[in-house]
């Protein structure tokens, strides 16, 4: 690793680790897992700048602490995109992704009863960073083939080109580091 980058998330003070993507750009890696405090301060932060939902959805998995604790402030159910089927799963919807983050397409997939749980219904889209917004378009996907309404796309950091998007929520800039 390259070192670190600090910054304030939330009112927080967190140093991330500075990882390679290639041989031209480290990423800062922005992990909530573990971090009880951050995932709860960035809850509160993004609620006040959300719109009114019925639903949260997010993908497998760094964003489900976030949108867990985002549903259980709002009294909302939360629906988690899953990047493989699973016994349980009846009749899946799915969608294919490439992340910056990770080293192939992904397919996220929902089952028909929680793709029933967004039909009709107003849906936040939920991250923890959104970067190329590759995820988000896969969100955006999986909505619409529930039939659910897009009401707003959130995540705690914006990477890169992101933060100069106008129709994502979000709290801080997350720099990409040229080599």
């Amino acid at each position: 690793m390259a070192g670190t980058y600090k910054m304030t998330i939330a009112g927080l003070e967190r140093e991330l680790p500075l990882c390679p993507l290639n041989d031209k750009i480290d990423i800062a890696a922005f992990i909530m897992f573990s971090d009880v405090e951050l995932t709860v301060a960035c809850a509160e932060e993004l609620i006040k700048k959300c719109p009114e939902c019925d639903v949260i959805l997010t993908a497998e998995s760094k964003g489900i602490p976030l949108a867990f604790e985002m549903a259980r402030r709002l009294g909302k159910p939360y629906v988690v995109a899953r990047k493989s089927v699973k016994l349980y799963m009846t009749d899946p919807v799915s969608v294919t992704v490439k992340s910056i983050t990770t080293a192939s397409e992904q397919t996220l997939y929902l089952s028909k009863e929680k793709a029933a749980m967004l039909n009709g219904r107003k849906v936040l889209l939920l991250d923890d960073v959104i970067s190329t917004g590759e995820s988000l378009i896969a969100l955006e996907k999986l909505t619409a083939a529930a039939g659910g309404e897009i009401v707003g796309k959130a995540a705690v950091l914006a990477e890169g080109d992101a933060a100069d998007r106008d129709d994502i929520i979000f709290l801080e800039k997350l720099p990409l580091f040229f080599k």
